[in-house]
């Protein structure tokens, strides 16, 4: 299987990529529907990540600032699999990533980030919701730390959150239009490291083949989409996405 794959790389002229939070384990960032998932260990702390709990109860923002500054994202670094996909791009082959994570460890990884397109937002910026003004979320941290447990925006007194994407919040309109161009203009479309059962990111995959792209799909679980692929790995991603790319770049 890997030489077919391998070979659908070398032939590749637009490769889209699809990534989820399986991508970022080896970083040390849990995903949250695997065996050791946030949500697995904590179904209760779905609730940080939908609006209408979050605006509806103060003790759940009060808990979500303290999970961002406690995120291991501040501290995590990108690894093999991050490296793999700098190297697709240096070879020409990368049309676009399409992330669901927040992390931003494809642009530390020197992914450059007019090829990123974060479907979910990022967790290092905050936005008011009803100004929607942009705050670093340092700064914001930086209150918490001083005592403010869930601090409102400094311009109009309103609620704040990370500039991530919730449920029960909708996409920006832009950001999914991106996303679902990278995925028309592609001949290879790699789903990696991610459950595909959240919409509509999971939707770019029949986007993808729809549009005569083949479509690969590296995740440790089943996903929905196993079904459609050209091509299904469940190895670690780490160790098989450079290999993979190393062989079809000549790296």
């Amino acid at each position: 299987m890997h030489e077919r794959i391998e070979g659908w790389l070398r032939k590749a002229r637009a490769i889209t990529v699809l990534t989820g939070a399986g991508i970022s384990t080896d970083s040390g960032i849990p995903d949250f529907r695997g065996p050791q998932g946030v949500w697995t260990q904590n179904p209760e702390a779905q609730r940080l990540f939908t609006l209408d709990a979050y605006l509806a109860d103060p003790r759940v923002r009060q808990q979500a600032w303290l999970f961002r500054r406690d995120h291991p994202a501040w501290h995590a670094r990108p690894n093999a699999g991050h490296y793999a996909l700098v190297d697709l791009e240096r070879a020409g082959k990368l049309l676009a990533i399409v992330t669901q994570n927040i992390d931003e460890l494809h642009q530390r990884a020197g992914s450059s980030p007019d090829r990123v397109i974060e479907l979910h937002g990022t967790i290092f910026w905050v936005e008011c919701l009803s100004c929607w003004r942009r705050t670093p979320m340092r700064d914001v941290l930086a209150r918490v730390e001083a005592g403010e447990p869930d601090p409102e925006c400094l311009h109009c007194g309103g609620i704040q959150k990370a500039a991530t994407i919730s449920f029960g919040q909708a996409l920006r309109p832009e950001v999914l239009e991106a996303a679902y161009q990278a995925a028309r203009e592609c001949d290879l479309f790699l789903a990696v490291g991610t459950s595909l059962q959240v919409q509509p990111a999971a939707s770019l995959c029949q986007v993808a083949v729809d549009h005569g792209a083949r479509l690969v799909v590296i995740n440790a679980e089943p996903t929905p989409y196993d079904v459609i692929a050209d091509a299904v790995i469940r190895e670690p991603i780490s160790a098989v996405l450079p290999k993979l790319v190393a062989v079809a770049t000549g790296a």
